[in-house]
């Protein structure tokens, strides 16, 4: 037997898992096998038990609008890695690896279109861009979405998907708060509506500020919602906590989200919403 003979059976093995990894995806709830190319059409949810997976921000973003609507908003830049910042790898590094993989300057998108022929102003987050993460140029997006809609007199939805502050921009991530809170605050006072979409995860200082600030707070089902890990919070407070206390459901539970909302029913809700905005302006 040949040296090449005894290395087949492991080739073979590499393939097939290299195969199965770009055709099907496990479901992280019910564990069942997901066709990929079924995933955009069911809009990334599990076609066995409904899980919603998380979806692109492209393709979120597409399904949001009427046809033809959209048009990106432009949004002041900032100057990279101010803080000459290394953990394991350089800041700069990573922003230009984020950059490679996602086609964007940072982890957000700013657009204007129509929803149910609505007119309505988004920011999102992107959570495949450092896990979403809030540093200065997310706090620019969500300020420059703000100052349009406020100049425009138009609703203002903020889709949220973020591991927290960006901790590589340090304190600099933590004004971030401050600023998007204040922008929020801008629209309240005129009187503009200001809805948040809560999605898979939503955490950190996203989650305390801008994220949980909506006249309506609307979530996807299963999302993670949170300021800290279940675990760090166990152990500041020493008592155990419920089960799921930090999910969509739970929340709304609680008072916290005002509708827990599937994918395939959001386009609706939106635009009943933005349609009562309109009767009441």
């Amino acid at each position: 037997m040949s040296f090449l003979s005894a290395l087949r059976p492991s080739i073979k093995t590499q393939q097939k898992k290299e195969l199965a990894e770009t055709v099907w995806e496990k479901c992280p709830k019910c564990a069942q096998l997901i066709y990929q190319n079924d995933l955009p059409t069911n809009l990334y949810c599990c076609n066995h038990c409904g899980h919603h997976l998380r979806w692109p921000l492209p393709l979120r973003l597409s399904s949001l609008w009427d046809d033809g609507s959209a048009k990106t908003l432009p949004v002041p830049d900032v100057r990279d890695d101010p803080l000459k910042f290394k953990d394991k790898k350089r800041y700069a590094d990573r922003l230009r690896d984020a950059r490679a993989s996602t086609l964007r300057r940072d982890a957000f998108a700013v657009e204007y279109g129509l929803v149910e022929g609505q007119p309505l102003v988004v920011v999102a987050l992107d959570f495949d861009f450092m896990t979403g993460s809030m540093g200065r140029a997310v706090g620019n997006a969500i300020v420059a979405a703000a100052q349009y809609a406020l100049a425009q007199r138009l609703p203002l939805l903020a889709i949220a998907a973020s591991g927290g502050a960006r901790m590589q921009e340090s304190t600099l991530s933590l004004l971030q708060m401050a600023r998007t809170t204040a922008a929020v605050v801008e629209l309240k006072q005129a009187g503009l509506p200001y809805l948040c979409l809560l999605t898979d995860p939503t955490t950190g200082g996203v989650t305390a500020s801008f994220a949980m600030q909506g006249d309506i707070t609307l979530a996807e089902p299963g999302a993670l919602i949170g300021f800290a890990g279940s675990r760090v919070i166990e152990q500041t407070i020493r008592q155990t906590l419920p089960e799921g206390f930090q999910s969509a459901e739970y929340l709304l539970a609680h008072g916290m989200v005002d509708a827990v909302v599937k994918r395939t029913e959001l386009r609706l809700t939106l635009g009943k919403l933005l349609r009562s905005f309109q009767l009441k302006a």
